[in-house]
């Protein structure tokens, strides 16, 4: 198979101008995740990439072709994530001045990180289109040219790069689930791994919330959204290339959609059992196969952790539904007498049945109460699932009122 638009030829051609940037990120059997789905599951760690994402493959390679070419003029880019750091990297590799628009409200630790690579960072705007706007308009008054995260195959060429060390290390791969928001990386993907071996199925994977690419292949043509509401930041994107979009719908195998809670769920499973440290986009593809959207049994697969750049303060936020998406955190309301050792009786229940109180809460003025009777507010930390009802169930036949939060 060739594709006329993204041939293999310039996917290779982008493999040996980034061999000496950087890293080959390993593909690890995670025995965990294989247990759990009944495949063979490894994971591809580019969050453990220069720059923390795979973003660095295309702007390297859209950059060097443009140095290639005697085109060494100004790059400029806006972004707030993984793209802004690595247009940056990859400019100051070539002494190529880099500015990044970022909306006011980005991060300061991803500002700082743009910085450190060498880029001059303008912040302008309250969204990503505005601070698209002020991008364009940076070109224009400065003769720059305008890296697009996605939608150009140079930088597709370049993300295509990561198909094919997927394929060099693990030959028989069957299945490969890629996280989607403009398609940039699918498409690459797509490109690279079927034009060396239609055999193995690729697959994108969205955000229920930010969806617009899983319905553009589903109708078959491009589709954009009003919103993009998801805590996977990094593909959270309204309207989606036309140039990734045709490769995507005309080339790939799917599209599958996952809830905030599954990535919550993916995100805390990794830290704890892969000792990973993965962006919500990056462990969406790990949340589509632990939460069975595609039969893998007997498989070989592999899933892209696209990026590892997650806010240092939004992981207690993470780990907060993460222990809810995984049944280990349970919340209820307790009807008491309002009378001493009513508390320590029920407690001693808990306690009997191991649920950990994290919290523990009065309220005597719930509507519905009688004078007599006080409501109390728990959250537990429990097992799983099964332990959680286990200790529901103990409390019931304890003679207690439970309501579930």
């Amino acid at each position: 198979m060739e594709l006329e638009c993204l041939p293999l030829s310039e996917i290779m051609t982008a493999s040996r101008r980034l061999k000496s940037v950087l890293h080959h990120t390993e593909l690890d059997l995670s025995s965990t995740f294989s247990r759990m789905t009944g495949g063979n599951i490894y994971l591809k760690c580019e969050n453990r990439q220069k720059t923390g994402s795979f973003k660095i493959r295309g702007a390297t390679n859209k950059i060097s072709a443009m140095v290639e070419r005697g085109e060494r003029v100004p790059v400029v880019a806006s972004s707030a994530g993984n793209h802004a750091q690595g247009v940056a990297y990859a400019a100051n590799t070539f002494g190529i001045p880099a500015t990044i628009v970022m909306p006011a409200a980005a991060p300061i630790a991803k500002v700082q990180a743009t910085e450190g690579y060498g880029a001059k960072v303008v912040l302008a705007g309250t969204c990503y289109d505005e601070a698209y706007a002020k991008a364009c308009e940076i070109c224009e008054e400065e003769g720059a040219a305008f890296l697009h995260p996605y939608n150009d195959y140079e930088v597709m060429a370049g993300q295509g790069t990561l198909g094919l060390e997927i394929l060099g290390d693990l030959p028989t791969v069957d299945v490969i689930l890629v996280p989607a928001g403009g398609g940039g990386l699918l498409a690459g993907m797509i490109a690279a791994v079927k034009q060396v071996n239609p055999r193995v199925q690729v697959y994108g994977v969205q955000a229920e919330g930010a969806d617009a690419i899983a319905r553009s292949f589903r109708e078959k043509k491009l589709v954009t959204t009003d919103s993009a509401s998801t805590i996977a930041d990094g593909i959270a994107v309204k309207s989606p290339g036309n140039l990734t979009v045709d490769i995507i719908n005309r080339y790939g195998d799917g599209v599958l959609t996952v809830s905030d809670n599954e990535i919550s769920g993916a995100i805390l499973l990794l830290m704890e059992r892969c000792k990973q440290i993965v962006e919500p986009a990056g462990a969406s593809t790990v949340a589509a196969v632990l939460s069975g959207k595609l039969d893998v049994k007997g498989k070989n697969v592999v899933c892209v952790l696209s990026g590892g750049n997650i806010d240092v303060s939004f992981v207690q936020s993470i780990i907060e539904q993460g222990m809810v998406a995984r049944h280990r955190r349970i919340r209820f309301v307790v009807k008491l007498r309002d009378k001493p050792g009513s508390l320590v009786q029920m407690l001693s229940v808990l306690a009997q049945n191991n649920a950990n109180i994290l919290t523990i809460e009065h309220d005597k003025l719930a509507a519905g109460l009688k004078p007599d009777e006080t409501s109390v507010h728990i959250a537990c930390e429990v097992g799983g699932k099964a332990h959680g009802d286990a200790v529901l169930k103990a409390l019931r036949e304890s003679g207690y009122e439970v309501e579930i939060n």
